[in-house]
C-alpha cells in the first residue's frame, strides 16, 4: 500500500510526494472504476439469468391445502431459484471477486487524496486514512466472500429441498458474516470519501463539481442509490483523470502544494459580470499594519 506523505511538509516536499505516487494513484482509481462497473455488469446477468419459476409458486393457503389433504407440498420457486444458482454460479460469483477486488483498489486514490489533502490542510483528521485502509479491505473482503458464500450455500442445498430450506442455507452463518463485513467496510469507505470531497474541494483539489459527486459517492457506500456502481465508476475514473494531470482546467492547488480555495458564490458573480474566469481564488494578502512613524508624521502635521 501507499505511503502516506509526512504530516509536517512543505509545499515542495508535498509536490514531490505525489509526483512520485501519482501513477500508482491514478491507475488504481480506474482500474476501481472498470473493476466495479463490470463486476456490477457480471452480477447483473448472473442473476438476471435465473428463471421466474413463475408457475411454481407455492403459496401459504396452497400449503395447507396440500397438508390436509395429505399430499406432497411441490417445490417452491425459492429452492429452485437456488438450485438454478448452484448450477450457474461462475458469472455471479465472479462478478462479485472483481468487484472485491476494485474494492481493495479504492485504498489507492483514497490516501493519494488524504496525503495531498492533508499536505494543504493539516487538520485533517488522521481518522480519515484509517477508515480508508480498514474500510477497502473489508468492504473489498466482504463483497467476494459474501458472493463465494451464497454459491456455497446453493451448492449444498439438497434437490429436493423446500424454500424453508433455501430461506436457511442463505441465511447461513458464512453469508451473514461475509455481509457484515461488506457493509462495515461500506459505511467506513462512506465516511472516507465524505470527509475527502468534502476536505480536498475546499483546499482546491477538487472543483466542486468533483467535491459534491464524491460526498455523493460516498453516501452510495450505505444508501441504495446507485446500486449498479455507475456513479461511482465515473467518479473514480475521473478522480484518476484529475490525479495523473489529465483534467481539462488546470487546478493551482495540485501545481503550488498550497491550498488555494474556491471562490464564494458572490465572489464568482462578480467575475462573471467582470468577465473574468472562474479558477480557484488566491487568498488576499492580510493588509499591513501602518508603522508608527507614520502615525507620528500625520500628528505633526495637524
Amino acid at each position: 500500500m501507499s505511503t502516506p506523505a509526512p504530516q509536517a511538509t512543505t509545499p515542495e516536499q508535498a509536490l514531490a510526494w505525489e509526483a512520485a505516487h501519482r501513477t500508482r494513484a491514478a491507475a488504481a482509481s480506474i482500474a476501481a472504476a472498470v473493476l466495479t462497473l463490470l463486476g456490477s455488469v457480471l452480477t447483473t446477468v448472473g442473476f438476471n439469468g435465473i428463471p421466474s419459476y413463475a408457475s411454481a409458486v407455492v403459496t401459504p393457503i396452497d400449503t395447507l391445502g396440500h397438508l390436509a389433504a395429505g399430499t406432497a407440498i411441490p417445490q417452491g420457486r425459492g429452492a429452485l431459484q437456488v438450485l438454478y444458482l448452484a448450477d450457474h454460479a461462475a458469472v455471479p460469483v465472479g462478478g462479485a471477486i472483481v468487484q472485491g477486488i476494485g474494492g481493495l483498489l479504492l485504498f489507492f486514490p483514497a490516501a493519494y487524496l488524504y496525503s495531498a489533502t492533508k499536505a494543504r490542510n493539516p487538520t485533517l483528521l488522521r481518522l480519515t486514512l484509517i477508515a480508508a485502509a480498514a474500510g477497502a479491505a473489508m468492504y473489498g473482503i466482504g463483497t467476494a466472500a459474501s458472493g463465494i458464500a451464497r454459491y456455497t450455500a446453493a451448492t449444498g442445498l439438497a434437490a429436493d429441498a423446500t424454500n424453508a430450506d433455501a430461506v436457511d442455507a442463505l441465511q447461513g452463518a458464512g453469508v451473514l458474516v461475509a455481509a457484515a463485513i461488506q457493509q462495515l467496510g461500506g459505511f467506513l469507505l462512506g465516511f472516507t470519501f465524505v470527509m475527502l470531497g468534502l476536505n480536498a474541494m475546499r483546499v482546491g483539489l477538487l472543483t466542486r463539481f468533483m467535491g459534491i459527486l464524491g460526498v455523493i459517492t460516498g453516501a452510495t457506500f450505505v444508501l441504495p442509490l446507485d446500486q449498479q456502481g455507475i456513479l461511482r465508476s465515473f467518479w473514480l475514473g475521473a478522480l484518476g483523470s484529475l490525479i495523473a494531470g489529465r483534467w481539462p482546467s488546470a487546478l493551482p492547488a495540485w501545481d503550488t502544494g498550497r491550498a488555494v480555495p474556491w471562490p464564494t458564490a458572490q465572489q464568482q458573480r462578480e467575475r462573471r459580470e467582470g468577465g473574468g474566469t472562474l479558477a480557484p481564488a488566491t487568498p488576499a494578502p492580510a493588509p499591513r499594519a501602518p508603522s508608527p512613524n507614520a502615525s507620528k508624521k500625520k500628528r505633526k502635521r495637524k
